[in-house]
């Protein structure tokens, strides 16, 4: 770990692979399994992570297997045997049943005990992986520590979204209404990617997710914002590959818009009360 600057970027829905445990999603085919998943966005930051020496965390894991940003407890009868919670509670949960677009990917629930498998294998190495990096930061000395957490979205809200149908800003930016991160650090966020040529929207239609309500905590010193990237700017979203040009200008704004965040945290870090 760095200990010059106490910021770090993680990146925990653009794994492809499915581990042998999700043995469900053997008969799926590529572009289903592709349906939600943040792909290409760790391509777009972790060259400048690795420029800047800013950490960078990442799963390479599906995210229909185990969502990182979703918590343990966020499952249903449909998802894990004979759970407390009600049939249809946690759809796109901790273990997706439906992709977003209702596709089926879990015909029957799993076991208790392959959850606890899948949580310990995992969802518990990344997230140790996230706090680590904040207390690593506080004991170098570092009173706030900055946390950038890296998506995609699709570029139409669909029916499980807040904003069905709805034509999405190329760059969302979330900071649970105003609760996980410094407003200072907020407007960083969304000025840098302003000024990389981006147009920008703030907590809509996503406020952030479960990273950004456990982790996001200024008054612990602990600064958590989201930034969703609209697919449709860079890749097709039917093919789920990626458009030149286009892909190469995205690159080079998120690089602009990240070494902005560095430079101004790197002067200023002290001062962000």
């Amino acid at each position: 770990m760095s200990a010059e600057l106490p910021f770090f970027i993680s990146c925990p829905h653009s794994g492809e692979k499915t581990p042998p445990e999700a043995n469900w999603l053997n008969e799926k085919d590529k572009i289903t399994l592709l349906r939600d998943i943040d792909r290409f966005v760790d391509v777009f930051y972790r060259p400048i992570a690795k420029e800047l020496d800013v950490p960078f965390i990442y799963s390479p894991w599906n995210r229909y297997v185990i969502d990182l940003n979703r918590l343990p407890g966020d499952v249903d009868k449909d998802s894990v045997k004979d759970h407390a919670n009600s049939s249809g509670t946690f759809t796109t949960g901790l273990h997706w049943v439906k992709t977003s677009i209702g596709e089926e990917l879990m015909s029957t629930p799993i076991s208790k005990e392959l959850h606890d498998i899948l949580v310990a294998a995992y969802f518990e190495p990344f997230h140790k992986s996230i706090q680590a990096h904040f207390d690593y930061h506080r004991l170098q000395g570092h009173r706030r520590v900055f946390h950038l957490d890296a998506h995609s979205m699709p570029s139409l809200g669909t029916e499980i979204h807040r904003d069905p149908g709805e034509r999405r800003k190329e760059i969302v930016i979330s900071d649970q209404d105003g609760t996980s991160c410094d407003p200072k650090f907020r407007d960083l966020i969304v000025d840098s990617y302003k000024s990389a040529g981006f147009e920008v929207a703030l907590n809509w239609p996503y406020k952030g997710g479960r990273i950004t309500q456990t982790y996001g905590n200024p008054a612990a010193g602990r600064h958590t914002i989201q930034v969703e990237i609209n697919r449709a700017i860079y890749m097709n979203e039917e093919t789920k590959e990626m458009i030149q040009p286009d892909f190469k200008d995205v690159s080079s704004r998120i690089q602009k818009a990240i070494k902005t965040i560095h430079k101004e945290l790197k002067s200023h870090v002290f001062m962000i009360n």
